[in-house]
This record gives structure tokens, sequence and C-alpha cells, in this order.
């Protein structure tokens, strides 16, 4: 969703006798129904020329037409926070992100995240198709979630990179710890994920107001309970790896949203990393891939599994971890 842009929805079949409210935060994934009420309030939603009140009950077939406000000037000041930049040229940069660090400020984040190091860092140069919130930012990876994010000095980069990132062939691949023993040694989930029906704050995967959403995986080895696997994103849904793989019955080890409730024992937080990015730069053309190495908090739970299922022994059932 990007502020001062008209969206264009059309109604199914399932959306029969929805509110208008309820339909727009369901199927607009950053518009709470709150936002939603106040963009009926000031008569930016409606249908055939004719506004709509906020109470209004859709139905299968119309097709709404939303004006999201311009962006709004915001006082994010830069934070000579330091970043791990692993690639950086005038048009684009690849940052390490760490774990428990927040992308772009929002409610209880307003300083210390990466757009705050990233105003300090590049100034005025970075894109701003996303608005003052998310200067620069062409895609996410959650808080607790660490590895390589691409960001965009200009509104050029920017367009490249979102259109690959749309075709699929923008290159993301994560390594991850999940619960459980997975039967295959390779496979593809091809879920659609929607906002969860109850809780707005979580996803899940649901045939409603949902979107196309696929992960490949591949197991690079197995411990006593849990399970090391390298996760390809084809799709890039809010957060679609930990959906998934909750969804299959092996969810990312630490993940408090959709894991087990009793926490990993030295465990803070998903075991989750977002290991290689690869694209075609979009000036050069030239195809990169850069990789990061697994954090510490990563090495140090492998390690901790491998002592507990071979006893310090070498188990030799372990793959190239590389992502070459």
């Amino acid at each position: 969703m990007l502020l001062g842009e008209t969206l264009h929805i059309v109604a199914g079949p399932e959306d029969e006798g929805m509110r208008l409210d309820k339909f727009l935060s369901v199927r607009v994934e950053e518009l709470t129904r709150s936002a939603a009420e106040r963009l009926a309030e000031q008569g930016q939603v409606s249908s055939g020329g004719k506004t709509l009140d906020k109470k209004y009950r859709l139905r299968a077939g119309d097709a709404i037409e939303v004006i999201l406000p311009e962006p709004v000037g915001l006082d994010i000041l830069p934070e000579a926070i330091p970043l791990d930049i692993r690639y950086e040229d005038a048009d684009l940069l690849v940052v390490n992100k760490p774990k428990g660090m927040v992308v772009h400020p929002a409610a209880g984040h307003a300083g210390g995240t990466l757009v705050n190091a990233l105003l300090a860092h590049c100034g005025d140069s970075l894109s701003g198709i996303n608005g003052v919130i998310r200067p620069g930012i062409v895609h996410r990876i959650d808080k607790d979630t660490s590895g390589l994010l691409i960001v965009a000095k200009n509104d050029f980069a920017h367009q490249r990179l979102a259109e690959q990132i749309k075709e699929h062939s923008f290159t993301r691949m994560y390594e991850a710890v999940v619960h459980g023993n997975l039967k295959e040694d390779t496979g593809t989930i091809d879920a659609p994920i929607g906002r969860h029906p109850t809780d707005r704050k979580r996803m899940a995967v649901t045939e409603k107001n949902s979107r196309h959403a696929v992960t490949h995986f591949e197991v690079l080895a197995r411990y006593k309970g849990f399970t090391h696997v390298r996760l390809k994103l084809e799709t890039g849904r809010t957060h679609q790896i930990r959906v998934h793989m909750a969804y299959i019955g092996h969810p990312v080890a630490g993940d408090p949203v959709y894991g087990p409730k009793k926490p990993v024992p030295n465990l803070d937080g998903q075991c989750l990393h977002a290991r290689v990015i690869g694209f075609v730069h979009p000036r050069t053309g030239e195809y990169l891939e850069i990789t990061s190495e697994l954090p510490s908090y990563f090495t140090a739970f492998l390690e901790k599994l491998k002592k507990q299922t071979f006893g310090g022994m070498e188990c030799g059932l372990e793959r190239d971890s590389s992502g070459e």
C-alpha cells in the first residue's frame, strides 16, 4: 500500500453483506478498521462515483475505490546506529539487520529502527516511494528475524527492485530451525495467506480474503525434536515462512506468535535468518547475490541441538549450509 494512491477493490461473493469498514481492513493489509472508518467519514471511499458510508453492506461485484491520504511529514530523526552493510553503491545498499531491530518507526518504536539508522547513513539519498515512514524500504523482515534486507537510494532503483519482487525473480533464501522432524527432505508449501479472521495481529492460511503464497523448503540437518531447514520464498507475504511452517505442523523454534506457548530454553525469539538475497541490479543489469553468515544466536542453538542429539559426535547428516 502506497500513501497517496487510489486503490481499486472488487467485492467477491464471500464479501456479501460485510460492512465496508471491516471489508477494507481485511482486504487492505496495512489498513486498520478505525483507519478505514476515518477514510469513509472523510468521503474517500466510493463506488460508481457515489460516496459510501462506513456502515455500507457490500454486495458481490461492488467496485470500491479508496483514496489514500498523501504522506504526512513526521519528525523521524537520524540516529548514529551502526549498520552491517554488505553491499552499497549509488543506487542501493544491502544491510545485515540484527535480530531485535525494528525496520521502520511504528507505535511503540519511534526510534532505534533501521530507518533511523539509514537516515543517518544516507541522509537524503533514500527513495521516497514508501513515504516518510519507510524511506528506501523495498521489503521488510520481522523485528526478531535477522538477516539481509535491500534498501533503495532512489525511486528508479526502488521501482525496478519492486518489479522483480512482484515477478518473483528476486531471490530470498532463509535458514530456520523448526519444531519436529520433517518427513520429506524437500518440499513446497502452496497455501494462501490472509489476515487471521479473529486476531488482526496474526496472519493465517485461509481461502477468504487471502493472497497466493509459496514457500520451498530443504532439510539441512535433523536433530532431536528439531530440524534445520533452508527456505526459499517464491512470494513475500507478511509472516509467510512463520505461517507456512506452523501450517504444516513445524513452527519456527522460538516463534512467540505461531509456535508452541511453552518457550524454547535459551532462545529469545524465533530462530529465523534471511541468509541470501539475489537480484538484477536496476542500473547495470548484473545479477548480484549477497550472502550473510549465520549469526551467533543461531549457531549457538545448533551446537546445543548437536550435543543433545549426538553427544558431541559428528552426525554426518548435515548438508552444505552456505546457500551456494
